[in-house]
């Protein structure tokens, strides 16, 4: 396994991104953000990527969030940039926002594979994504507030959209961690399975929707994500937008020919 701390490969319609610093905690650095945020833009410019896999290497952290020690004393200029990744933070402020998959056109489907500890930027992360399948001893938590700070980077945001007003207010305001039978029950989750069944179960997931029409998955999830916190007639005005261009896809068409040749679909996300 390559020593870099963002691993990204790519085949047979899906991407697999591996946080890749378990010594850490996979804690956030300036190289891995920088890291992120170029592999998500090549995710989302490839019309051959189906599905992204999220995942981390080593089995007691999935990510522990900020690496302390050098990301925050770089943006907050306590240090000076050091390398080519401290310069590449520098020179664009947006490149966190697009590691933490802050952008809104970002509209592939991400499936999260976690181990261990989901915690601060971590479950940041964990949020970012579509689909989530988590460890059974996996604790999860946003606490940010016990340190005088909030979850910044699309904590707030996100979780208070994805549960229970209620429950997302506990999540932010107490801190404290919660356990993955907790987060499935509060549909934080999708899944939560042995620890050595993470990768195989989200694999599993990845492979079905990787036979799914590309441009059907991008374009539900995009209305899903612009009719969020609108009124219904606005919704309803998204979804139209949306299903006009998957009216003159080829991907409709062949979609409504194989079920009539009963047949499996060869989609092209055109």
């Amino acid at each position: 396994m390559s020593d870099a701390p963002i691993l990204f490969t790519r085949a047979g319609g899906i991407a697999e991104v591996t946080l890749n610093r378990p010594e850490k905690r996979n804690a956030l650095n300036p190289e891995m953000i920088v890291r992120l945020a170029r592999a998500w833009e090549e995710i989302g410019d490839d019309s051959g990527i189906r599905v992204a896999l999220l995942r981390a290497s080593g089995d007691k952290t999935f990510c522990a969030g900020a690496d302390l020690g050098r990301l925050t004393p770089l943006l907050t200029r306590a240090r000076p940039a050091e390398d080519e990744w401290d310069e590449a933070m520098l020179a664009d402020p947006k490149i966190l926002n697009r590691a933490m998959l802050r952008g809104t056109g970002f509209f592939t489907p991400v499936i999260g594979a976690m181990r261990g500890g989901i915690v601060a930027g971590g479950m940041e992360l964990a949020l970012a994504c579509d689909l989530r399948v988590v460890a059974e001893d996996s604790t999860l938590g946003l606490l940010e507030v016990q340190r005088g700070l909030i979850p910044a980077a699309g904590g707030v945001a996100r979780v208070s959209r994805q549960i229970a007003s209620a429950m997302a207010a506990e999540v932010l305001l107490v801190g404290d961690t919660i356990s993955a039978a907790e987060a499935l029950r509060i549909g934080l989750v999708n899944r939560v399975v042995p620890a050595d069944q993470v990768d195989t179960t989200a694999r599993s997931l990845a492979e079905r929707m990787a036979r799914n029409s590309p441009l059907a998955m991008r374009k539900a999830k995009q209305a899903m994500v612009e009719s969020s916190g609108r009124s219904i007639a606005d919704a309803f005005a998204i979804e139209d937008d949306c299903i006009k261009v998957l009216l003159r896809s080829n991907d409709a068409r062949e979609g409504s020919k194989a079920f009539i040749e009963k047949r499996a679909p060869n989609f092209t996300g055109t």
